[in-house]
């Protein structure tokens, strides 16, 4: 009796030392979070002029209604609103992002469309890397459009 409980513990231990390994030592993001974030230009960043078709309280209820549909489907998710700053972006980004997991970000197209954002695409790209390895990006062409672009690196 003495054997076998002696077996047993030295089977679990093994078995807590090789799931610690796969978890601290993978470069991937973990598959069993589903949680997503969100990256986006916060509506008040955004220079409305480029588009006379929209403003700040249109694109605020669509970016609101696009979250909803994506907790509707099953996403468990992150909204991370930033400005247009670079600097000020990646303070926002290290808070949305501190002590979470993530499996997938998605950076809107009002980051990366406007070519007066590329630098901030840049900064978001490496710093959300930086924070969680491994986390798979994905983009969208709209608000509606997230859930697709979310569907193709993550199930909720």
């Amino acid at each position: 009796m003495v054997k076998a409980g002696a077996l047993l513990v030295v089977v679990l231990a093994g078995l807590g030392v090789t799931i610690y390994l796969m978890r601290t030592e993978s470069p991937v993001a973990q598959p069993w979070t589903s949680t997503v974030l969100s990256i986006g230009l916060h509506p008040g960043a955004v220079d409305y002029t480029r588009y006379p078709q929209l403003d700040e309280a249109t694109l605020t209820a669509r970016i609101a209604a696009g979250e909803t549909a994506l907790r509707e489907a099953g996403f468990d998710l992150v909204s991370c609103q930033v400005p247009a700053d670079p600097d000020a972006a990646e303070t926002v980004l290290r808070e949305c992002v501190a002590g979470r997991e993530f499996r997938a970000a998605m950076i809107g197209a009002g980051v990366r469309m406007a070519p007066e954002h590329t630098v901030l695409f840049e900064r978001l790209i490496n710093v959300a890397s930086d924070l969680v390895p491994g986390i798979r990006f994905c983009f969208n062409t709209s608000p509606e459009s997230t859930i697709d672009a979310l569907r193709r690196w993550v199930q909720p």
